[in-house]
């Protein structure tokens, strides 16, 4: 038996101890809930769940611009103001009180065409002009999603906030700054009688329908907007959903010291969204010192964690969050990254907060595309526990669903999964990755900043001059990661000026994957009540796949001369060897039998790292080097 094979086959046991020495119902009706000493009347509950006996069509629909006490963000004098339309039961006129399913939002509005940053930098070190036109996004229409046709009639109130300077606000757009964070939060206060809100003439008006009870749900940055509100403690906050969201915006732009894009998004900073989202009147000339601010303090030179990052980062709050959690993202979303999910998720499993998760195969895309009719339920059954106090169910169900392939779901009692553990694969010479250390020469490659990371993949184990590639044999079984792998290497820059190292871990055997596609079903659910022009209705899709040889499962990107701490750059001395750890982004992962795990080291990444003068040339000490899985159960 080959010696890999020997130390593997218990990894169809797990790859993980095996390694010895790797490291290790309530009836039909409508009866009054009581929550909090609150009565609420009229909601229909069967089955545990709230029915849907309150009509869409004869919704009531009003705007309110709620005062955001002390924050003045456009230095006019006078408090920024946000709009939230509101859509709810028409017996809430009556004196019915419902809970409210709120959706904040910078996108309401639109965005403008706003360029980028250039990614190619001159012999200086310094980012360079461009005029390459910012990607367009998509703007959302008022109650054009499903909250309204779903959950309306069964009792819940629908309130869109529009952000700090987009649409009908005021104020200036800071991208993910502690005011952005106030706007939501002072709907809140508004729903709960501690803050001022009025009609679009300007007469007081107060949330007297509403139990003060809120969820907050979105996808994207509306997804990030629960995360930031959560984390100021705001009472009446219940739950939060946040769907593909950002927990920390340094590691949006940046990662580990360096400037780096969101993916598709290549020369996007915090400035740029913040221009785009601009929409609000004269937003241009009130806010223009503002954009400025960010332009300067952002810091496209050194990528270094600053005051500047430290303020948009809400785990230095997750101590505050109150609310629930249903936490949402996509294993193969390159655009918001999958650490921003896992350390958000970690830091509330340290705290004990109540949590849910979904895992899925796809990108940045909203769960409701993609597994509609089982979303509904346990989003359902997650709302009518957290914010009418119904025994759904729901916190007794497993706690994480993970999509592990296209289609292919599993239950699991928490993520990472239980028994992972960490092994070691070593790097050596001849492009070979084992369990074992091994003796090796050192290598070397010379950077350049033209061809993708796909390119660089796509040849291995051949030799490269621009990459290293290191492989292990045919897996005899199944290896499946869960969490967050990492890399320790060995290595010396002898010359040039890019300060990147680029680590891919890479998945060769040609497989049927998912390719980040939506493809439909042929069926379609009517799900909720229909309304002229929104039927309530959807086309039932499924992850779209192709059968491709090799797999990109994650990136890790390390500016080296902050090895030591991202907030910090230090000198690098030519030639002189020095030990690089860091992180790839978090992952659920199958690697099959008979493929092999690959991995490959390079320093510019075309397509998320500045793209420096070519000609750096980097040396690796495989014998010192190592790269380690979180390990668990195929």
């Amino acid at each position: 038996m080959h010696p890999w094979k020997a130390m593997i086959v218990p990894m169809a046991a797990i790859l993980v101890a095996a390694m010895g020495t790797a490291p290790a119902t309530a009836e039909a009706g409508t009866p009054t809930i009581t929550i909090e000493n609150i009565a609420i009347e009229n909601i229909a509950i069967e089955n545990n769940a709230t029915q849907p006996v309150f009509s869409r069509a004869d919704a009531v629909k009003q705007t309110v611009y709620v005062e955001v006490a002390g924050t003045d963000s456009d230095s006019d004098g006078l408090p920024d103001r946000v709009a939230v339309d509101i859509l709810r039961p028409k017996e809430t006129d009556a004196g019915l009180k419902v809970p409210v399913i709120m959706e904040a939002s910078p996108y309401y509005a639109g965005g403008n065409d706003v360029p980028n940053h250039v990614v190619d930098v001159d012999e200086n070190g310094n980012p360079l002009p461009t005029l390459r036109a910012f990607a367009n996004k998509l703007a959302a229409e008022p109650f054009d999603g499903y909250y309204d046709n779903y959950f309306l009639p069964r009792g819940y109130a629908i309130a869109l906030v529009e952000n700090l300077g987009s649409g009908r606000a005021t104020g200036c757009p800071t991208t993910g700054d502690r005011n952005e964070t106030a706007g939501p939060k002072a709907a809140i206060d508004w729903l709960n009688g501690r803050a001022k809100g009025f009609t679009p003439e300007g007469e007081p008006v107060s949330a007297t329908w509403s139990t003060g009870k809120v969820g907050m749900i979105g996808v994207s940055y509306n997804g990030t907007l629960p995360n930031a509100v959560a984390a100021t403690g705001v009472e009446g906050l219940r739950t939060i959903v946040p769907i593909a969201a950002i927990s920390s915006w340094y590691d949006y732009y940046r990662a580990n010291g360096g400037v780096l894009a969101a993916g598709g998004f290549q020369g996007e900073d915090a400035d740029v969204l913040a221009k785009y989202v601009l929409t609000r009147a004269n937003g241009q000339q009130v806010c223009g010192p503002v954009m400025d601010y960010l332009t300067a303090t952002q810091d496209r030179i050194s990528g270094d964690y600053s005051r500047f990052w430290n303020t948009r980062n809400y785990l230095n709050d997750v101590d505050k969050v109150k609310a629930s959690v249903f936490l949402v993202h996509g294993l193969n979303d390159w655009n918001v990254k999958t650490k921003q999910f896992a350390q958000w998720w970690y830091a509330l499993s340290k705290r004990h907060v109540p949590r849910k998760i979904w895992l899925h195969q796809g990108t940045h895309m909203n769960p409701f595309n993609l597994r509609t009719v089982e979303w509904l339920r346990q989003l359902h059954g997650w709302f009518d526990y957290w914010l009418y106090g119904i025994d759904s169910g729901i916190m007794r169900e497993p706690q994480a669903d993970v999509e592990i392939a296209p289609g292919e779901w599993g239950t699991h009692r928490s993520w990472p999964l239980p028994a992972t553990k960490p092994v070691a694969l070593h790097l050596g010479s001849g492009a070979k990755l084992s369990l074992s250390p091994q003796r090796s020469t050192r290598e070397s490659f010379i950077d350049q900043k033209t061809r993708t990371a796909e390119q660089l993949v796509e040849t291995a184990p051949a030799p490269d001059p621009n990459r290293l590639a290191y492989l292990t044999p045919e897996l005899p079984a199944d290896v499946r990661i869960s969490g967050t792998p990492e890399i320790s290497l060995r290595a010396a820059r002898d010359a040039g000026p890019s300060p990147y190292l680029t680590a891919l871990l890479v998945d060769y055997g040609t497989d049927t994957r998912a390719d980040g596609t939506l493809v439909p079903t042929g069926e379609t659910l009517c799900y909720g009540q229909g309304i002229p022009g929104d039927t309530g209705c959807t086309a039932l899709r499924r992850l779209g796949t192709a059968t491709t040889p090799y797999k990109i499962v994650s990136r890790g990107w390390l500016d080296i001369r902050n090895r030591h701490d991202p907030a910090r750059t230090e000198t690098i001395s030519p030639s002189k060897a020095y030990t690089f750890t860091w992180d790839f982004q978090p992952k659920d992962y199958r690697f099959k039998q008979g493929h092999k795990i690959g991995l490959i080291i390079t320093s510019t990444d075309h397509d998320y790292t500045l793209r420096y003068p070519e000609g750096s040339k980097f040396t690796i000490d495989p014998a010192h080097s190592s790269l380690i899985l979180p390990v668990t159960k195929p």
